[in-house]
């Protein structure tokens, strides 16, 4: 009489995700970001299942078949839900200071961006605000914002200097971004940005500061492993083309990978300039030229857009994602958190993409997940649901991927897993919100 087959043992894991009507993993897209037609294939699960164990993804498949192979005593059911990637913020402003509301009131009335600057306004009175801030104070407003963009799904930012304009001061922000990424549960990727704008002591002379950045801020941010990139405010009224190519060539030369911020406020050559120095995203981008474009194209130098900062501008004009999508530009989005355009909320970008550069819902979601981890050099980690990457996952509370852009103005989390581990729950505040008021109604 034969023995029956044993069943094989199914391994333990610490969190299965079960039944999502879509699992969206955007996998095969860590090696490079995607372009063109690419960015519309999101590589949908129905029914799909996750598996996660040690903070990592080790299946990924229909739930019918991933339960076959592993089982759990965290089980999430995401029936009727989404499931997809956490998102990836490229360009944030994260560490300043103050506010600028009366300036948002200036702008309603017709002012322009960089008349508030000629006035002593904008970047520089952040400046002004920062430099009187003391590390703490700094870190304890960088955790309360990761707080609020992890509640809306984002697991990753980039964040930027440059609201110091001195060494000290610079190193000062770039310290607290340091200690952001060891405290907080978000992985906060830093960029220096000394060259933000010429300080008013610098006004008269800016080839000083530029001397300043290059042959002081560089070499002490990369002598204390401060930053992985170098990004410059290229602009008319700003820092020149030659000034741009000479920082970022500087940075480049103590290992500072390039980012430029281009073509903002008019075609200035930014883009050009991106695609010359091999730059890893140039960002904006509203004025950039066709031949800027395709040269950007050509070098795969991926453009970070950022529809919010443009909306705050109150210009009426946004990049044009389309054509930037026909010519085989990788496209990413960001938020640009800083204190002129105060979002934390990737969610409302995706939505701003949608409605005023005209991405559809599946360009935008590749846009702010894998080619947004591309952005920063950390989509082998980053950005898309594949066995042996970080288990960053959200659930939302959306039937499919075209709720987004869709619905807008509430937050659509249900989870948030970062590393592994459940951190934002929405189901268990409403419950404990229940409790509390059921309470004081007795």
């Amino acid at each position: 009489m034969s023995k029956a087959a044993k069943k094989p043992v199914k391994e333990k894991v610490d969190i299965l995700i079960v039944n999502a009507n879509e699992l969206i993993t955007l996998a095969g897209g860590s090696e490079k970001p995607r372009v063109g037609k690419q960015m519309r294939e999101l590589s949908v699960i129905r029914g799909g299942c996750v598996a996660v164990k040690d903070g990592r993804i080790i299946a990924v498949g229909k739930t019918a078949d991933v339960k076959k192979i592993v089982r759990a005593e965290t089980i999430i059911n995401a029936s009727g839900k989404t499931v997809m990637p956490g998102f990836v913020d490229p360009h944030t402003h994260l560490v300043f200071a103050g506010s600028r509301e009366e300036e948002f009131q200036m702008r309603v009335e017709g002012a322009s961006y960089m008349e508030i600057l000629k006035a002593g306004g904008g970047i520089l009175k952040t400046v002004r605000e920062t430099r009187k801030a003391s590390s703490d104070e700094l870190l304890g407003f960088g955790l309360n914002t990761l707080d609020v963009m992890l509640s809306h799904g984002t697991t990753t930012v980039e964040a930027k200097s440059g609201y110091g304009l001195t060494a000290k001061d610079e190193l000062k922000i770039l310290g607290v971004i340091k200690r952001l990424n060891q405290l907080h549960v978000v992985d906060v990727v830093p960029t220096f940005m000394g060259a933000h704008a010429i300080p008013n002591e610098y006004r008269s002379n800016p080839e000083d500061y530029v001397k300043l950045v290059v042959e002081d801020m560089i070499p002490k941010v990369a002598e204390r492993k401060l930053a992985e990139f170098c990004d410059v405010f290229c602009e008319k009224d700003v820092f020149t083309i030659e000034q741009s190519r000479r920082i970022l060539e500087a940075g480049k030369a103590q290992g500072l990978k390039p980012k430029i911020h281009a073509d903002e406020m008019s075609s200035f050559g930014g883009a050009e300039l991106a695609a010359h120095v091999g730059a890893v995203s140039a960002e904006h981008l509203l004025y950039a030229s066709d031949e800027g474009l395709k040269a950007m194209a050509e070098k795969g130098v991926i453009a970070v857009l950022l529809p919010a900062a443009a909306f705050s501008l109150m210009a009426g004009r946004y990049a044009d994602a389309r054509k930037m999508i026909e010519y085989g530009v990788p496209v990413a989005l960001g938020t640009d958190f800083n204190p002129s355009c105060w979002i934390e909320n990737q969610q409302l970008v995706i939505a701003f993409a949608c409605h005023f550069m005209r991405m559809t819902p599946a360009e935008a979601i590749t846009a702010a997940t894998i080619n947004a981890a591309h952005a920063i050099g950390r989509a082998h980690e980053v950005g898309s649901i594949e066995v042996g990457k970080k288990a960053d996952i959200i659930v939302l509370n959306i039937p499919n991927h075209m709720f987004l852009g869709y619905r807008f103005g509430v937050n659509l989390v249900d989870k948030v897993i970062k590393n592994g581990r459940l951190v934002v729950d929405e189901e268990t505040r409403l419950a404990e919100s229940v409790k509390f008021f059921s309470k004081e109604l007795e």
